[in-house]
């Protein structure tokens, strides 16, 4: 079987619940973070697509979750609504967060789970719970520490240490990278991640 195209993502249809995502079949990997953590800029660097995930200085623009079908026909990339902007009452962020939840525990054809940190504020209590779901069920998580080009090298590594050594010291299906959407860093390392989750080589 041919590799998977990142490329090749198109956008299939957004769900604001589980009975509007699409047939639970194949593959997919859920890309999570906090609204300013830079998935949106993540997604559009690893597709090659300026224009497939939406972003904006505005964080919480995406409010529904958005699944992104690629060249194989059974894998699918999906943008979960992003954590914790401010201008929403707490009722929005209490459905908000089940219905993520409810995707999260009963979607099974969910292979792994990228999850976008901030490389200058890593680990935030919304990391935390996503860490703890991830080696609850056992689900493959990988870390990016986006915008590792605001650090300088030395800050930037101590980081990354700092962050593999937390999670490699609880379960060894979580792992973490840097990554740089402006410099286009770190894009096949995680290619590589996803493959591993996905059609081609499951």
């Amino acid at each position: 079987m041919s590799a998977i195209r990142f490329d090749s993502a198109r956008f299939l249809t957004s769900a604001q619940m589980l009975s509007q995502c699409p047939e639970d079949e194949g593959f997919e990997v859920a890309f999570a973070g906090r609204s300013n953590a830079g998935k949106s800029s993540a997604l559009n660097t690893l597709t090659r697509n300026s224009k497939l995930a939406r972003t904006s200085k505005t964080p919480g623009r995406t409010q529904l979750i958005n699944f992104f079908t690629l060249s194989d026909g059974q894998s699918r990339l999906v943008d979960l609504p992003g954590y914790g902007y401010a201008k929403v009452n707490r009722e929005m962020k209490q459905d908000w967060e089940n219905y993520i939840g409810e995707y999260l525990a009963e979607r099974r054809s969910l292979t792994g789970l990228i999850l976008l940190m901030d490389i200058r504020h890593p680990m935030t209590e919304f990391d935390e719970m996503m860490v703890r779901w991830s080696i609850e069920t056992e689900m493959p998580l990988r870390v990016l520490l986006t915008k590792s080009d605001k650090l300088k090298k030395g800050p930037a590594k101590n980081a990354f240490l700092t962050v593999r050594n937390q999670l490699e010291s609880q379960a060894n299906w979580l792992s973490v990278q840097m990554f740089s959407s402006l410099k286009k860093e770190g894009v096949q390392e995680l290619e590589a991640w996803l493959r591993s989750r996905l059609a081609d080589e499951s």
